[in-house]
């Protein structure tokens, strides 16, 4: 049996939000779906949303969740409609459709402990580039072993550009998969974030971060040939 905490905005049960709970042998805490929940919570081995009234809210929440840096797994519950809304800016370790049958929940609960008991030698990963080292477990960024003072979403828009390096990404492009598809702000947010970061790399690695003209970014380690670069 698992410790469950279940975050929503709904005042009825577990099971009235994903109700192959109430066929499972655990125990679930439900709490309001805010931040300083946690500071009531007791011990719990697994977290999960309640994403299927508030995706927007939703997505907030588990991004400032991961950025306190929790210990335990993040889980998603969604109507299958929602699933459309989440990418990898949402920072959680899965998804659960409020319609799963028991079986698909159950197994979905034990993956994510089974990931977490393990996490520390499996899936500890860290993205280096020319001494800036970027530890995705912990969201810290450090340069020649200094730490950076990032944001999350600056933190989340060099780690997507470092995952894929010397690729060129257009502006539309980052503000869908950093901040995702249902952000209002234009893509002038992209331009500020790349400068805040370049800023905050200094003027030794500012130049990782390179502005393909016309087209948008890239991270390069090595100056590539016959590329038109220049500041945003």
């Amino acid at each position: 049996m698992s410790q469950i905490l279940m975050l929503t905005g709904n005042h009825g049960s577990s099971v009235e939000i994903l109700p192959a709970l109430g066929l499972l042998n655990h125990s679930v805490h439900i709490l309001p779906a805010v931040p300083t929940a946690l500071l009531d919570a007791r011990p719990c081995e697994l977290i999960m949303v309640d994403a299927r009234k508030d995706l927007i809210g939703s997505r907030s929440l588990t991004q400032l969740l991961r950025a306190t840096g929790i210990s335990v797994p993040l889980l998603l519950v969604l109507t299958e409609g929602g699933m459309a809304a989440v990418s990898a800016s949402w920072a959680v370790d899965d998804v659960i459709i409020d319609s799963a049958a028991p079986a698909e929940v159950e197994a979905r609960i034990r993956l994510a402990l089974t990931r977490a008991a393990g996490g520390d030698e499996q899936t500890h990963t860290e993205i280096q580039a020319a001494g800036v080292v970027i530890d995705e477990d912990s969201y810290t960024v450090r340069v020649h072993g200094k730490a950076l003072n990032l944001t999350y979403k600056e933190f989340e828009l060099l780690k997507y550009l470092a995952q894929h390096p010397g690729r060129v990404f257009t502006r539309a492009q980052l503000l869908n998969e950093v901040w995702g598809y249902d952000y209002y702000g234009g893509t002038r947010t992209v331009d500020v974030h790349v400068r805040r970061l370049r800023a905050k790399l200094g003027s030794d690695h500012e130049s990782l971060i390179s502005t393909v003209r016309n087209v948008g970014y890239r991270l390069t380690i090595t100056k590539m040939p016959n590329d038109e670069l220049a500041d945003a």
